[in-house]
């Protein structure tokens, strides 16, 4: 790719990321008093959050039974509310373990 097209591409998104940011400020003067709308936004992280990273847990692994147990085993510690590296640990060795039991199953 000729440089200036990486410098046209990297300005276009420099300016996308500055008008997502600046929009909010220039358009909402006041503090948001609506309950709605606050619970709304307090959730948005949460929810984009989660569509982004389930769906790739399904694919990060070589078989849909590990990633499923996987993310089982995260969901079972997160219930619990367990530490996120505790939660991140079992969902990796839940996922080692049926990885390593599936050819023996096979």
């Amino acid at each position: 790719m000729p440089d200036f097209r990486f410098f046209i591409y990297l300005a276009v998104t420099a300016g996308v990321t500055y008008l997502i940011r600046m929009i909010p400020l220039v358009l909402v003067r006041r503090k948001i008093r609506n309950r709605f709308l606050l619970s709304f936004l307090y959730y948005i992280p949460y929810a984009v959050l989660s569509v982004m990273t389930v769906p790739a847990i399904f694919y990060a692994t070589e078989s849909l039974w590990s990633a499923a147990t996987g993310f089982l085993a995260a969901a079972v510690a997160a219930y619990f509310e367990k530490s996120l590296l505790f939660v991140a640990a079992s969902a990796c060795g839940a996922v080692f373990l049926v990885e390593m039991l599936i050819p023996l199953l096979g």
